[in-house]
């Protein structure tokens, strides 16, 4: 019992240094930001071109490139970064941090899309605190997906595989900042 006890704990401060190493302050505004951003919607709508209506139809969208997600044993994390748009335009930037619960083992990155229905949507994520939880579905991209995707709760998810492997049954959650540029 003991011994478990000091791995978790050895865990969390694992966990801890990762999302601090990860999560590091940015400041203002970085075009290479946006570049990146305007590289994964292609990719995005290249895997996907029914995505199309979500990208015209949207009030708003954040996209986050990279986002690096690990777990081992029963913890696991993950932090990336985004910029988000507000009708086609970049406005600022987030975060993205997550935490998982449950039997997990590996590593990975991802892309990830959260879409906006409508100015109401996309200003409950900028007032900062948002999360996503597990009742909210996320599509994996694949050709022809998003034709059977509508919005729940105003938002919708699409996330695409970059790198790594990592086996899960976890519960856990996102949660989300936001900085607007200046």
């Amino acid at each position: 019992m003991m011994k478990r006890l000091h791995l978790m704990r050895a865990l969390l401060i694992a966990l801890a240094a990762v999302t601090m190493f990860f999560g590091t302050a940015r400041a203002g505004w970085d075009p290479a930001n946006e570049a990146k951003s305007e590289r994964t919607i292609n990719q995005f709508r290249k895997a996907d071109p029914s995505l199309e209506r979500f990208f015209s139809r949207a009030y708003g969208y954040a996209v986050f490139s990279d986002i690096y997600k690990g777990g081992i044993i029963f913890l696991g994390g993950g932090h990336g970064q985004g910029v988000v748009f507000e009708q086609g335009q970049p406005i600022g930037q987030s975060s993205v941090t997550m935490l998982n619960i449950g039997p997990q083992l590996g590593g990975q990155s991802f892309s990830e899309i959260i879409f906006f229905k409508d100015r109401d949507a996309l200003v409950n994520f900028t007032n900062e605190n948002y999360e996503l939880s597990a009742q909210i579905a996320v599509v994996v991209v694949k050709a022809g997906m998003a034709t059977n995707t509508d919005y729940s709760n105003g938002v919708a998810v699409f996330a695409m595989p970059n790198a790594g492997l990592m086996g899960e049954l976890t519960v856990g959650g996102q949660k989300f900042t936001f900085e607007p540029y200046r």
